[in-house]
């Protein structure tokens, strides 16, 4: 039996309940997030992908597979990643226009310093992240955040 998305929920909140480590996922998940995003971005798609569409791309399709992922689990949730991933998309497609060759740099950068303050903000909690019991965690935290952006909305998830 899988689990459900309240289940998912609650057991990765059962290990973030400090206030510092709380508030340093809400600073790095998402940026976690658009970092390995940008490191798949950069991954030379086959020339028929581009040939289909210029947006057809690793990341493109990592995004969908992220996306069905979360669609298993909860509607709402899933439209809301959408959304997330849908801005994270755009604007690693615009930071690598901007700044052309340096894309994989500042995400391996950025994806390093916020692994460090991730796991400082585990410590100071005084427990494990919660994906050295089950990898699918790493994709729950950011529906863990969304879930309270949905909570102060009003909307289910």
């Amino acid at each position: 039996m899988s689990k459900s998305i309240q289940q998912w929920l609650d057991e990765y909140g059962s290990s973030h309940k400090n206030k510092t480590n709380k508030i340093i996922h809400w600073f790095c998940v998402p940026l976690i997030f658009w970092t390995i995003f940008a490191a798949i971005y950069v991954v030379p798609a086959p020339s028929f992908m581009a040939e289909v569409s210029p947006h057809l791309n690793w990341a493109s399709i990592a995004g969908v597979l992220t996306i069905l992922f979360y669609l298993r689990l909860s509607l709402p949730l899933a439209v809301g990643m959408s959304l997330f991933t849908g801005v994270c998309y755009a604007s690693i497609v615009a930071f690598s226009a901007a700044f052309p060759g340096y894309l994989l740099w500042f995400a391996g950068i950025l994806f390093v310093i916020l692994w460090a303050m991730q796991f400082y903000g585990h410590k100071v909690e005084g427990k494990k992240p919660s994906f050295f019991k089950d990898i699918q965690f790493l994709m729950i935290g950011p529906a863990w955040l969304m879930s309270f952006i949905y909570q102060k909305l009003g909307l289910k998830y």
